[in-house]
């Protein structure tokens, strides 16, 4: 028996140190699933190869605002005023266009059975 698919999106969280250069890193997936109620990121910090652009990183800060896509994907009081929303809005809020330190690509689509899984192997191809 074929499991049941479900619509899934995601993007991949980036690390861009100058964003005049249109350098970046990968450093992390954020997925939703409504069918599922689900909404998780994943990411990793690679110290030494984000050391290695010609500027000053904050590790701190960029620790701080990943943690802060953990937070507002798990919702409450901790999530802030962002974390209140609904899944989508939440979803929506995160992967919004900016230019800042932390910024994510365009949101792409797929279906999947188990979002957590997906989420794992996305991480693996995408960011690992």
């Amino acid at each position: 028996m074929t499991p049941e698919m479900h619509l899934f999106e995601y993007a991949v969280i980036r690390v861009v140190p100058r964003v005049e250069r249109e350098e970046f890193v990968n450093v992390g997936i954020i997925l939703y699933c409504s069918a599922k109620g689900f909404l998780q990121t994943q990411y990793t910090l690679p110290e030494a190869r984000l050391q290695s652009f010609p500027c000053e990183l904050d590790m701190g800060e960029l620790r701080d605002r990943l943690r802060a896509f953990e937070r507002i994907c798990a919702g409450r009081k901790e999530g802030g005023t962002i974390g209140q929303l609904p899944l989508s809005g939440r979803f929506r809020w995160l992967t919004a266009a900016r230019s800042t330190l932390v910024q994510t690509s365009p949101v792409h689509p797929g279906l999947c059975a188990d979002p957590a899984e997906t989420l794992k192997k996305l991480f693996e191809q995408l960011v690992l």
